[in-house]
């Protein structure tokens, strides 16, 4: 594989998007990107020379201050001025895996070629990717319309030569990695300001993480749903392809036949059960499980459409001549998307903290806890009160942020998406949702071992692997170790397939 990606050749996908972070690939430019660049700045640059008219952003000011003529001497002080001014970011840096897709993105949008930056600039922001420099940026303060305006413009100041970034897993002031590769800061144009920080690229970032990640997961828990199946002796016939046929929810469909699969060959299903029923969170694992799925796949179609996207103001139309302001930087349909998600893979942490929870029980043969000597050992009893914990803390972080607007800019900006808050509400929710099913893994791995037949070829395999990490508990021990070990298991787990 090429260690180099073009950007400006073809759509990005999600899948492309993760094969660039997975494989540390470099960024360029594709010739059709640099003429599109190219033309649209010159193109802005004489409409401005030939124009006495007021032109949104870019000889004006911004929000409630459009009305306020900006003289041509001004031009690129005002758009400095912009970028530093609406650096007020707080909070928690943004992990730098969002940083890098953030940068990704911003390069995507620009390189249509309708937003009258300077190649120059575009080229900046390939300098600091390649070289692995990753502007300090902080998760609070996007309303999530005019765009993500706080966390771009702490991206933008390293253009600038300003903020901090990290580099050679170091914090710099940025001015200090200048001097290092020689380089000077670039000196805005007109209409560059607007254009790095008018985007929805903070908001798109944690979604495409969200998404690369919860494909993980989705996956995950049905591989954790089905081996917590064998722990608790459970039945099969749920997963019948017949079932679904009839109520065809692809979601519904894929997880059964997933199940399935890994269930194929196992001599615990073979044997006789004496139960006839499982609890629904065994038995509806194709419905849940599915509907998570669904929503999966919903939410992927709007961020790849996000991600190929121009979402700056105004926007420049060099061929039709047109320079047009509108609001294409408004997250509202990633909010509703962001909360949608954090719904749906909430719920995989909710019914796997159900089947926890009937492990520990005492039923079907196994021990109360799952540990022998229950009363002088606790067992697992405490883990399943932490995924109970966790799982409402989710419960909580759901409420959608979507259903939220403030009034900012004296009014010119009177309703806003607040997906930036949806975005790292998601973020949160997708860990705790991977701690739950860790949990779940222990616990299940564990009941396993006091069944008297194997499991399928597969399902030992992974038990084997997981017992490398994670080892028997026979009497009671620091626990959380054993948590982070397991959450870190299904970190490292390869999966053959392509999720995305």
């Amino acid at each position: 594989m090429s260690d180099m990606y073009n950007i400006g050749n073809k759509e990005l996908s999600i899948s492309d998007i993760n094969k660039i972070i997975q494989n540390d690939l470099k960024l360029s430019l594709s010739n059709s990107a640099i003429k599109n660049i190219e033309d649209c700045r010159l193109f802005l640059d004489k409409k401005i020379f030939n124009s006495i008219d007021p032109i949104y952003g870019i000889n004006t000011g911004f929000g409630s201050l459009c009305n306020n003529i900006i003289s041509s001497d001004n031009l690129s002080q005002l758009q400095y001025n912009l970028v530093v001014s609406h650096a007020c970011g707080v909070g928690e840096e943004v992990p730098e895996d969002i940083v890098k897709i953030m940068i990704i993105l911003k390069i995507q949008s620009l390189a249509y070629g309708n937003s009258g930056v300077q190649l120059k600039t575009i080229n900046r922001l390939l300098e600091l990717y390649n070289n692995n420099i990753f502007p300090v940026i902080y998760e609070q303060g996007s309303l999530g319309a005019s765009g993500d305006l706080a966390p771009l413009a702490h991206l933008s100041l390293a253009l600038l030569g300003l903020g901090q970034a990290n580099f050679n897993n170091t914090k710099l002031d940025v001015k200090e990695i200048y001097k290092k590769f020689g380089w000077e800061p670039i000196n805005l144009l007109s209409k560059e300001g607007l254009a790095l920080l008018n985007g929805t690229q903070f908001m798109s970032a944690y979604g495409v993480w969200s998404i690369i990640i919860s494909k993980r997961l989705s996956y995950f828990a049905d591989l954790i749903g089905a081996i917590s199946l064998e722990g608790f002796d459970g039945r099969g016939e749920c997963f019948n392809a017949l079932i679904h046929q009839i109520r065809p929810h692809l979601g519904q469909i894929k997880t059964a036949k997933n199940i399935r699969e890994f269930l194929k060959g196992s001599n615990i299903q073979a044997n006789f059960k004496e139960h006839v029923q499982d609890p629904y969170s065994f038995r509806c694992i194709p419905q849940v499980h599915g509907a998570t799925k669904d929503v999966l796949d919903h939410v992927k179609s709007i961020f790849e459409i996000e991600v190929n996207s121009v979402t700056d103001n105004p926007i420049i139309f060099s061929n039709e001549d047109e320079i047009i302001s509108g609001g294409n930087f408004h997250g509202q349909p990633l909010a509703m998307a962001l909360d949608y998600l954090a719904i749906a893979i909430s719920e995989l942490g909710s019914i796997s903290e159900r089947r926890t929870y009937q492990l520990i029980s005492g039923q079907r043969g196994l021990p109360s806890f799952l540990v022998a000597n229950p009363g002088l050992n606790s067992g697992f009893m405490i883990p399943q009160y932490t995924a109970a914990s966790i799982v409402s803390q989710n419960k909580q972080l759901c409420t959608p942020a979507s259903i939220d607007s403030i009034v900012s800019s004296n009014g010119q900006e009177d309703h806003v998406s607040m997906g930036a808050n949806a975005a790292t509400k998601l973020y949160t929710v997708i860990n705790n949702v991977e701690k739950v099913l860790a949990i779940e893994l222990m616990n299940a791995v564990q009941a396993m071992a006091f069944r008297k037949y194997s499991s399928s070829e597969f399902i030992e395999s992974i038990v084997d692997q997981y017992r490398e990490k994670v080892s028997f508990l026979e009497k009671d021990r620091i626990m959380s170790i054993d948590i982070e070990n397991s959450i870190a298991f299904l970190q490292n787990l390869a999966v053959e397939e392509d999720l995305l």
